[in-house]
């Protein structure tokens, strides 16, 4: 059973040689993405979870997300500003303030990086979140998702690993014993993750939109990705998906997200013949000026804090206890609760009742 290659694509756009220059600008890049994450986990992401946390597990959040945004920004910035990515967005657009679910095909292992694209155009990037941890996490995790006043962004990738040639032969064999669309550009989607992620907000979310990307000249590695050489375009295609119009039984779940993705493998058949998706430019470039600006901030924080590390025994202690923490509390899940208690004062209901 043969798998159909996009072929054509690698004669329209060429992939870049990987030069001296671009290895430099790679390693060097890859050397700040990591010393960024590094300092602003140690010291920023420590108070934020941990020390805020002790106070309000809701300013903690908030206090997290702005820290996480501003780090994931840094991604986008290498892809679009730095290797001259170009990103096009096709289909519908996304509202800034929804709650909502994508649901994305899975070509490679950086599919995800580009769902971040989307997230910082809309201001969310903060907020999204990956299916990625085993499911008794994950229903506790979804559990903590159900507060109004907290914005939901959650990513979930149904083929539940990234799609290659023997895994597309194994997926179509399975679905011609079964009865099910043969797929050539995507794998018969798993049903489980989606199905629990409906059941436990589906009263909480706006809607679900699906995201169908493809890649020009080929899907790009994560080395790729760092040095620039591929890919030279994303192509990324958004359908509004009406909360109401999904199935609330596991069973319909399971053949409305076949019937889903049977539209997905469609829509990058076109995609591959005709080099782009239906009704391109829903979304602006990314602001050059905002970028710069924060990286600038990312990489003065991450300054401030290398030089600390390194000025005394005393902080080099602190960092090291830290990592210790880190590492206990991401084996265990553990997140600790609030010991000091005090009315939250500046909620809305609050301020009206004092105004009263």
């Amino acid at each position: 059973m043969e798998v159909r290659k996009p072929l054509a694509l690698d004669d329209e756009v060429k992939r870049r040689a990987l030069t001296p220059f671009r290895f430099l600008r790679g390693v060097l890049c890859l050397l700040v993405l990591i010393s960024t994450a590094l300092m602003m986990l140690v010291y920023l992401g420590f108070v934020s979870a941990v020390i805020v946390r002790l106070f309000s597990i809701r300013y903690s959040k908030r206090m997290s997300s702005r820290i996480f945004a501003c780090w994931l920004s840094l991604w986008p910035f290498l892809f679009e500003k730095i290797n001259d990515t170009r990103v096009v967005f096709s289909g519908e657009t996304v509202p800034a303030k929804e709650s909502i679910l994508l649901l994305a095909n899975h070509r490679t292992e950086v599919d995800w990086m580009y769902i971040w694209d989307l997230a910082l155009r809309k201001g969310r990037l903060g907020d999204i979140k990956k299916w990625d941890v085993d499911e008794p996490i994950m229903h506790q995790m979804l559990s903590t998702m159900n507060d109004p006043q907290d914005p939901i962004w959650l990513a979930i990738f149904p083929e539940g690993t990234d799609f290659t040639e023997q895994k597309c032969i194994q997926s179509q064999k399975y679905a011609a014993d079964h009865g099910l669309p043969i797929l050539t550009n995507v794998l018969l989607p798993k049903a489980k993750g989606f199905f629990v992620c409906m059941e436990k907000l589906r009263n909480s979310l706006d809607a679900v939109y699906d995201v169908t990307v493809g890649y020009k000249p080929r899907c790009p590695t994560l080395r790729d990705n760092v040095f620039g050489v591929n890919p030279s375009e994303v192509h990324i295609h958004i359908r509004r998906l009406p909360v109401s119009s999904i199935p609330d039984s596991e069973e319909e779940v399971g053949n409305w997200l076949t019937d889903t993705f049977h539209l997905k493998d469609k829509l990058l058949s076109e995609f591959y013949s005709r080099g782009h998706f239906p009704n391109e430019g829903t979304e602006s470039e990314l602001s050059m000026t905002k970028c710069l600006v924060n990286f600038v901030v990312a990489l003065t924080l991450t300054s401030i804090c290398i030089v600390l590390t390194f000025s005394s025994l005393r902080w080099l202690t602190y960092v090291l206890l830290v990592c210790v923490y880190l590492e206990f509390a991401t084996k265990f899940n553990f997140r600790p609760s609030p010991i000091f208690c005090f009315p939250n004062l500046w909620r809305k209901d609050n301020i009206k009742q004092a105004l009263d």
